[in-house]
């Protein structure tokens, strides 16, 4: 019982550990206020590390959501990297850039686009981002993360959120539709030879994975 509760002391310290600034905080009040759940401030120091050790230039995020996890993915990118990212949610793209007008960032160094990612992403350029971020519909992972393979560039990352689903993908007794597509993704990732894969246990879970 007492390991239990250092480890759960442990995850709550590191999740505390990344300082977040007003613009971050004010962005996931609005998060609150439209009922979308950002990535966690430890899972958002994570993207913002991963944007900086692949010196990011090029990154797509599937699930914009109020603009949290851009905040911190444009954090880390190079100074002239420039966000594609996706919703089907044009009230939360509106949010999203008024975080990222708050922050002080250019309109060059971001695009929204609007639409089903499903649709969006087939559409865009094959081995050319150096990041790809996945938040969105969980039962899509499986069509996200071919699109991801199909975009990174050799030495990219991906990235999804949510990859342990409030304890739910570690029980295998929990088999809806959400938890069982996201257990099947992270075993997909882990086998799949063209990538070196990694599932921390930052926020509701990253899984992470590098191709080779």
């Amino acid at each position: 019982m007492a390991d239990a509760m250092l480890n759960e002391t442990s995850l709550s310290y590191a999740e505390s550990f990344p300082p977040e600034d007003d613009v971050i905080t004010a962005a996931r009040d609005r998060a609150r206020e439209l009922g979308c759940v950002p990535i966690g401030p430890a899972g958002g120091a994570t993207l913002r590390v991963l944007a900086a050790a692949t010196g990011a230039r090029a990154v797509v995020e599937v699930g914009t959501g109020a603009g949290v996890s851009g905040l911190c993915l444009l954090g880390g990118m190079a100074s002239d990297g420039v966000l594609t990212t996706v919703d089907i949610e044009g009230e939360h793209q509106r949010a999203a850039k008024e975080a990222f007008g708050e922050a002080g960032i250019a309109t060059t160094r971001y695009r929204l686009i609007n639409g089903s990612a499903a649709e969006v992403l087939p559409r865009l350029r094959e081995n050319a981002y150096d990041l790809v971020f996945v938040d969105a519909d969980k039962t899509a992972y499986g069509v996200y993360f071919e699109q991801a393979l199909r975009l990174l560039r050799p030495g990219g990352v991906m990235a999804f959120d949510n990859a342990l689903w409030h304890d739910r993908v570690a029980d295998p007794t929990q088999r809806d539709a959400d938890t069982t597509t996201l257990r099947e993704l992270c075993k997909t990732v882990r086998d799949d030879n063209r990538l070196i894969a990694a599932l921390l246990p930052v926020s509701d879970g990253l899984l992470v994975a590098a191709k080779r």
